[in-house]
């Protein structure tokens, strides 16, 4: 059957459906129909339905109907995460008082901000946008994803909240929940389970032939070096991404737990493949 499978135009998802993308492996259940949109461009789109398969932020699990979580492709943080950069130091406190940049109101990144800082002034705006943002003045402090949490000194820009220090202190060293992929549960739990395999095989792929991945990866590197691109991979792209496993399954409940007690998500029921 053919499916429609979205992902970012990030390093680190490219390098999971790599083999899947092109050919390295294959299916007899599934012909794919690659969509590719910005994080928060696919959150939005899951609110729709539009997708049959879609990387989501672990935080728009809260506002989708009628997916399932696929245990596989998870973008798990060990011990780091999103970061808050600023021209200059500043506390929490005046932090919660700042025009913050935001790379989207869904984003994962955005509700452990909330968690640490509660509430600011946040502005919405493209992820690859806030580090200037951030120079220019246009607003007094950004929080980044992707691989602009490890550029961002080139900036001339510090590095004043850690997410992921956050986290692994407030839960005990549970992974970073940040993007995950599901699937419509309209194709029952069997033909899920048997993408989510599929999915599997192709990040297996990537990781053992992680040159060829990274040549395929660096079409979507934004005119980062190919050393930065694989730091950034190997990053996010690693063993709770090949089988989330209770740990990443906890972390993810954990999350909307946290959430939940601060009246930041609505009520509603995850579903895991």
């Amino acid at each position: 059957m053919e499916i429609s499978v979205g992902h970012t135009p990030d390093s680190d998802d490219a390098f999971m459906f790599y083999a899947m993308l092109t050919g390295k492996v294959t299916s007899p259940d599934f012909v794919v129909k690659q969509v590719v949109e910005d994080i928060e461009t696919l959150n939005r789109r899951a609110l729709t339905h539009e997708l049959d398969v879609t990387a989501v932020s672990a935080h728009a699990c809260a506002y989708i109907n009628d997916y399932t979580v696929l245990r596989s492709g998870g973008s798990f943080g060990k011990g780091y995460g999103p970061i808050v950069i600023a021209r200059e130091d500043m506390s929490a406190e005046r932090l919660s008082r700042s025009k913050i940049a935001i790379p989207g109101k869904m984003t994962s990144a955005f509700l452990l901000l909330q968690l640490m800082i509660g509430k600011a002034d946040y502005v919405e705006m493209k992820f690859s946008d806030i580090p200037e943002a951030v120079t220019k003045g246009t607003v007094d402090a950004g929080l980044v994803i992707h691989e602009t949490q490890i550029t961002y000194e080139q900036n001339n820009l510090r590095k004043i909240l850690d997410a992921g220090e956050w986290w692994r202190e407030s839960t005990g060293g549970l992974p970073v929940p940040l993007g995950i992929n599901v699937m419509s549960s309209k194709f029952g739990p069997e033909t899920i389970r048997k993408f989510d395999e599929y999915f599997r095989e192709s990040i297996i792929y990537g990781m053992a032939h992680v040159a060829e991945a990274l040549d395929y990866a660096m079409e979507y590197s934004r005119g980062q070096p190919r050393d930065l691109i694989e730091r950034f991979v190997r990053m996010y792209v690693n063993d709770v991404t090949i089988e989330m496993g209770l740990l990443g399954e906890q972390a993810i409940r954990t999350l909307f737990q946290f959430a939940a007690e601060k009246g930041l998500v609505p009520d509603f029921e995850l579903k895991f493949a």
